[in-house]
């Protein structure tokens, strides 16, 4: 019987390889391909409202031309004017989505583990749930000011729930026969929460996280255009006050480009901490 000790002995044959690897290879020819469609996707729609402007169908008054946004975006980039408004924006948003996120996920799973605090609170939180949020924002403004703090209060109330209720389904879903096994094994509550629960709930909590991310500067930017002395929202608000709808679409690009960013961290912290799960092939 021959001895494997080297690593050589070890490597697969040509043209072999674990299906992981190949369908990693696949996946990113398809990735790259996507981006590809996407941006051509991006330029036909861009390139038509260019044309549809310069042609006069689209009032460029309410419309207006995204060469003359893009020229805004980078006069504002180029003058440094956005940037003290838009650290201001991310200072709220992430701080709401930190203090949402965190919330959510403790109180998910802490009511998805105890079964009376879930019937007890569930009322509760179905009415917070169904309360529109545009209706607190004015009173966040009274009780916090034109601060800070009332975008957070007001990016947290959209934070929470979203967090809050996938955690709980996802602790809830896991595998019962799972847990049981884990159970006769001897494994303490700490143990499966580390072990089965997390890793079981997290593609429900990425998913939440996703959808956070853009909530929390929905948050933040919905509070500072009903009252703020800085911060993109506040900017936008300056804009349509003297009707340069050039500004306010340029805003909004801003706003675009930073959740894309964001969520692209989001996606490869998920794929990170996913890395354990097997490669579904198409």
């Amino acid at each position: 019987m021959t001895v494997l000790n080297s690593r050589k002995d070890l490597k697969p044959a040509p043209g072999e390889g674990s299906a992981a690897a190949r369908a990693r290879r696949k996946n990113g020819t398809s990735d790259g391909l996507m981006r590809v469609y996407q941006l051509v996707l991006a330029a036909v729609v861009l390139g038509a409202w260019e044309l549809l402007g310069r042609a006069g169908i689209i009032d460029e008054f309410f419309f207006p031309l995204p060469s003359d946004i893009l020229a805004t975006v980078w006069s504002w980039i180029s003058t440094g004017y956005v940037f003290p408004h838009l650290w201001i924006t991310m200072q709220e948003a992430l701080l709401a989505f930190a203090v949402g996120a965190a919330a959510g996920l403790f109180l998910g799973f802490l009511l998805a583990r105890v079964r009376f605090l879930e019937r007890l609170f569930d009322p509760f939180l179905q009415m917070f749930n169904a309360l529109p949020r545009v209706v607190l924002a004015p009173i966040f403004l009274l009780w916090f000011g034109l601060g800070i703090w009332s975008k957070v209060a007001f990016g947290f109330t959209l934070v929470f729930f979203i967090v809050f209720f996938n955690t709980l389904e996802g602790v809830k879903n896991v595998d019962r026969v799972l847990v049981d096994n884990a159970r006769m094994l001897g494994a303490s509550e700490k143990q499966l929460l580390r072990h089965v629960f997390i890793p079981s709930a997290l593609t429900w909590i990425f998913s939440s996280l996703h959808i956070s991310v853009g909530f929390a500067i929905t948050g933040a930017v919905v509070g500072e255009y009903l009252g703020a002395s800085a911060g993109v929202g506040y900017a936008i608000a300056q804009a349509q006050g003297v009707f340069d709808t050039q500004g306010v679409f340029a805003g909004m690009f801003i706003l675009m480009i930073v959740v894309l960013i964001i969520d692209l961290l989001v996606n490869r912290l998920e794929k990170h901490l996913l890395r354990w799960r097997p490669v579904q092939s198409s």
